[in-house]
């Protein structure tokens, strides 16, 4: 099983947002895998379950808004008892540009107050990781005021070619390990 938790803001007002882009990748990993999201208000989410290659993947889109993401990965840890070796996080990254992608197989929050939530809850920075790229911001603006911005028409056209890249390596990862991954699509 994989348990993929997805970073973004809940309802439309964010829906195109930079900050939204792990909400992005879930709806489209999960129209690959042929799933739907269910409100899940018992875990403070909307989970879509699919299969691939004969294992399950979990696809969750926490509905706590971002600082609060690891609230929805804490209780479905625990009402599931998951292992906490199956979570897979997706989100934002203000440090790559619109377009780029990294995996890491752990790392720190780098101010990523949704990556700072899911640690906490978590208990661990080891956990396997895709960044998708939103940046770099304006020097004249704060983060969060960028954070919150919709990309530009070219910059969405990045964002949807990062985001199918994303999605076939996320796949290619379930085949494979973090190492193999990296090597393939950083």
């Amino acid at each position: 099983m994989k348990l993929v938790i997805c970073l973004g803001n809940p309802g439309s007002k964010y829906a195109q947002t930079r900050h939204n882009t792990g909400f992005m990748f879930a709806d489209m990993l999960s129209e690959k895998l042929g799933c739907n999201f269910n409100s899940e208000p018992k875990f403070k989410a909307e989970i879509a379950k699919g299969v691939y290659n004969n294992e399950a993947i979990w696809i969750v889109k926490p509905q706590t808004f971002m600082n609060l993401s690891g609230e929805s990965l804490a209780l479905l840890k625990n009402f599931y008892k998951i292992d906490i070796n199956t979570l897979f996080v997706v989100y934002d990254d203000i440090a790559l540009e619109v377009g780029k992608i990294r995996f890491r197989a752990k790392g720190s929050d780098g101010g990523h107050n949704g990556i700072k939530s899911i640690t906490n809850h978590a208990g661990t920075t080891e956990y396997p990781r895709l960044k998708i790229g939103i940046g770099p911001q304006p020097p004249f603006m704060k983060s969060e005021d960028y954070v919150l911005q919709n990309f530009s028409s070219e910059q969405f056209v990045l964002l949807k070619e990062a985001l199918t890249r994303s999605v076939e390596a996320f796949l290619f990862y379930c085949d494979n390990d973090i190492p193999k991954t990296q090597n393939k699509y950083n």
